[in-house]
C-alpha cells in the first residue's frame, strides 16, 4: 500500500490538525452535578490526534485552530505548549468582555464509573473556531511553503457551523492540491447536527468531504449515519464480529469512494464504564485487518481513545506503510490512553509497542 506521502525534508510539519480545542473541566471522580473543583486539560476530537503523534511518537506536529484572545485562550495555548505542539498556525479572535463577539469553548467530562457511564457536557456555541471562515487560515502558505506530509480533520469540528464545514472542504482540497495526505474521523455527533439539519445535513456535509480523504476512520454508525452505508444483515445480539459484513460495506463506500486508500474503526463492546473488550479493524487494497484484541481492557477514563487510536494508526501508517501494523499501533495506544485521565494520550512509543507485543502489567523496577 502506498499513500505517496511526502518527504520528511520536503516538510516542515509531520502532520497538522484542523478543529476546535476546548477546556475540558474535570470533576476527577465525582460528578459534574456535585463538583466543588474541577481539573482543567485542553481537548479536541482533531487536536488529540496530533497532540499524541507528537508526545507519543515524536513527530512534528501543529494545530490549526481559533481562540477568542482572553485569558482562557492563552491558558489553552499554554497546555498545548506543554504537549508539544507548534501554536504557531492558530488564529487569534478579538472579543467583548462577555462572549458576544467570539468565546472559547468549554468542556465538562465526568468519566463514568461502573454502570455509571461517561458524561460530556460541552459549552462551546459562537467559539472562535465556529466563526472562522478560510480566509482566516493561509492555506497555500501552510501546504504549499511550508509543507505537511498529513492532515487530520473529522466531523465534530465539521458539525460546528456553516463556516466550519466550509473551512474543512477548502483545507483539504488545498493539502491534497500540495500531496498532502488527508485523513477523517466522522465522529458523528447526534446532537452538534440537531440544529442545523441532522442527519440530512450530515450527509451532504460530509460526502463532500468524503471526496477528498484518502484515511477514513469511522465506526458503524458514523458510516451509516453520515455517507448512508450500513452492514447488511448486521445485528447488536451476533456473538462473533461480522467481518464479512464490515468488508462488503467498505468496499461498497470505496466504490462511491475510489480516493479511500484506508478505512478503519474502533470496535468497543462496552460491558461497564470501565471494562470494555476494545479492538480495531482496517481496510486496505480490499482487505481487511484485525487488531489484537483487549477483552476486559480496565479503563480509567474513556474520552480520547478513539483520538489515540487514531494517532497510532496514523503514526503505524507514516512510518510502516503496513496496514496491519498500523491499526495494532492504533489499538495498542489507544488502549493505553484510557488507562489514564484527560483526553489525550500520556504513552510512550516504547510502551505501545510493549504492548503490541505483549508485554503484560507487572511492576517495573
Amino acid at each position: 500500500m502506498d499513500l505517496n506521502l511526502k518527504k520528511a525534508s520536503d516538510c516542515k510539519y509531520d502532520a497538522v490538525s484542523l478543529g476546535e480545542v476546548m477546556l475540558r473541566l474535570d470533576p476527577g471522580e465525582g460528578r459534574i452535578r456535585t463538583a466543588r473543583s474541577f481539573r482543567a486539560w485542553e481537548g479536541g476530537g482533531e487536536y488529540n490526534v496530533v497532540r499524541g503523534l507528537r508526545k507519543c511518537f515524536g513527530l512534528r506536529t501543529a494545530v490549526l485552530t481559533a481562540f477568542a484572545e482572553n485569558e482562557v485562550g492563552y491558558l489553552i495555548e499554554d497546555f498545548i505548549m506543554q504537549g508539544g505542539v507548534d501554536t504557531s498556525l492558530i488564529k487569534w479572535m478579538k472579543t467583548d468582555g462577555i462572549g458576544r463577539v467570539c468565546r472559547n469553548g468549554l468542556n465538562f467530562t465526568e468519566r463514568g464509573f461502573g454502570i455509571r457511564g461517561a458524561v460530556g457536557c460541552s459549552d462551546r456555541f459562537n467559539t472562535a473556531i465556529s466563526k472562522a471562515t478560510p480566509a482566516d487560515f493561509d492555506f497555500d502558505y501552510i501546504f504549499g511553503e511550508l509543507g505537511v506530509r498529513w492532515l487530520h480533520t473529522g466531523g465534530i469540528y465539521a458539525a460546528l457551523s456553516e463556516q466550519a464545514s466550509e473551512t474543512v472542504v477548502e483545507a483539504i482540497k488545498t493539502a491534497k492540491k500540495y500531496g498532502t495526505v488527508v485523513s477523517y474521523d466522522l465522529n458523528y455527533r447526534p446532537s452538534m447536527w440537531s440544529a442545523i439539519g441532522g442527519q440530512a445535513k450530515a450527509q451532504e456535509v460530509n460526502r463532500e468531504i468524503a471526496k477528498y480523504v484518502d484515511v477514513m476512520i469511522g465506526n458503524e454508525e458514523d458510516f451509516t449515519a453520515c455517507l448512508g452505508f450500513q452492514i447488511e444483515g448486521n445485528d447488536a445480539n451476533l456473538k462473533e464480529l461480522n467481518i464479512e459484513g464490515y468488508k462488503k460495506m467498505i468496499n461498497k463506500a470505496a466504490e462511491t469512494y475510489p480516493n479511500f486508500k484506508v478505512v478503519a474503526t474502533t470496535l468497543r463492546t462496552v460491558k461497564t464504564a470501565t471494562v470494555n473488550d476494545w479492538k480495531a479493524l482496517c481496510w486496505a487494497d480490499g482487505e481487511i485487518y484485525l487488531s489484537k484484541a483487549y477483552d476486559g481492557l480496565e479503563i480509567m477514563d474513556r474520552v480520547g481513545g478513539g483520538d489515540s487510536f487514531a494517532s497510532g494508526l496514523v503514526y503505524g501508517l507514516m512510518a510502516t506503510g503496513d496496514p496491519e501494523k498500523a491499526v495494532n499501533y492504533g489499538a495498542a495506544h489507544g488502549a493505553l490512553a484510557m488507562t489514564t485521565p484527560g483526553d489525550t494520550s500520556m504513552a510512550r512509543k516504547s510502551e505501545v509497542e510493549a504492548i503490541m507485543g505483549g508485554a503484560g502489567a507487572r511492576v517495573k523496577r
